[in-house]
């Protein structure tokens, strides 16, 4: 299972269900993926396809939504 946290600028931002404990959030667009570290401060993780650009964008945005991916992951993983 992989519940969607929300959509923006064409990446999905969602979570796998049964991966690892430490908080994070995956970026997909067509073009690619990215895996983001929330803890203990947000950074890139991995990446496969995406330009730097892309990157930014989506750090850019993990920061914007911070609160809700916090709350989404708790929600999901019973934080």
């Amino acid at each position: 299972m992989s519940p969607t946290v929300f959509r923006a600028k064409g990446f999905r931002f969602y979570f796998f269900s049964r991966e690892e404990s430490r908080m994070h959030v995956h970026a997909q667009s067509s073009d690619g993926e990215a895996k983001f570290w929330l803890e203990p401060r947000i950074e890139l993780a991995v990446s496969h396809r995406l330009k730097q650009k892309d990157l930014g964008t989506i750090e850019a945005l993990v920061r914007e939504h911070e609160d809700e991916i916090r709350t989404a992951w708790n929600k999901h993983f019973g934080g």
